[in-house]
């Protein structure tokens, strides 16, 4: 691995730990729709390709046809409860602190910008990410596994590829990095790495299992 000098981030299951929130939130959706709740396992599997997916993924699992406004009332839900248990994996901003004095910091994720923002300052991650620095999935770029949200805060940097890390935890993470031709780091411990296939891993790709293992990558 060559020097790095830009460090991109995942957020659900790589900076915070958001399942119970986007768990219940999705389950009070679909209980109010009729449906019975599904375990907390099972959304993790559905998480990463944004909100919309998260909820298709939610109601055929329930076996029933989605209502027209579900997206909307799913939103609305989730913004009441961003933060009542999500928190930053143990060892995150300490990580942070350090890979901050090494590299430029990122956020890339498929979660809409302002919920993204507000979950970053609630956890006082916030001051490690120059608000050019974040991106949503409802920026203007199409979201991952696409690469040219990464491409762009690469460009913005003046770095290149060969220069540039990605961290996540789930598949769309992995093909985001191959797609624009990043180094790509696994976080296992986040609850996305269940539904990662083992094929999809390269030799060069790293793992870690807590946030301050990325302290001996740069």
């Amino acid at each position: 691995m060559s020097r790095l000098r830009l460090v991109v981030f995942d957020l659900d299951g790589t900076l915070v730990d958001s399942l119970r929130d986007l768990a219940d939130s999705a389950n009070a959706l679909l209980t109010e729709s009729g449906c019975l709740a599904l375990p907390e396992p099972s959304i993790a599997r559905m998480v990463g390709d944004g909100a919309a997916a998260l909820i298709a993924r939610a109601f055929e699992a329930a076996g029933a046809p989605q209502p027209a406004d579900a997206l909307a009332r799913f939103l609305a839900i989730y913004d009441t409860r961003l933060l009542e248990f999500t928190r930053p994996y143990p060892g995150t901003d300490e990580a942070l602190d350090e890979l901050g004095k090494r590299a430029t910091l990122s956020v890339l994720t498929n979660k809409p910008i302002g919920a993204t923002r507000r979950i970053l300052a609630g956890l006082g991650l916030a001051r490690h990410f120059a608000p050019e620095r974040v991106m949503g999935g409802d920026g203007p770029f199409p979201r991952k596994p696409d690469p040219a949200g990464l491409r762009h805060l690469a460009a913005i940097e003046n770095v290149t590829m060969g220069e540039t890390l990605l961290v996540g935890d789930s598949a769309i993470d992995c093909r985001t990095a191959r797609a624009a031709g990043a180094w790509l780091c696994v976080a296992r411990y986040g609850f996305g790495f269940g539904g990662l296939p083992r094929a999809e891993l390269a030799p060069e790709d790293r793992i870690i299992d807590r946030p301050l293992e990325l302290l001996s990558l740069l």
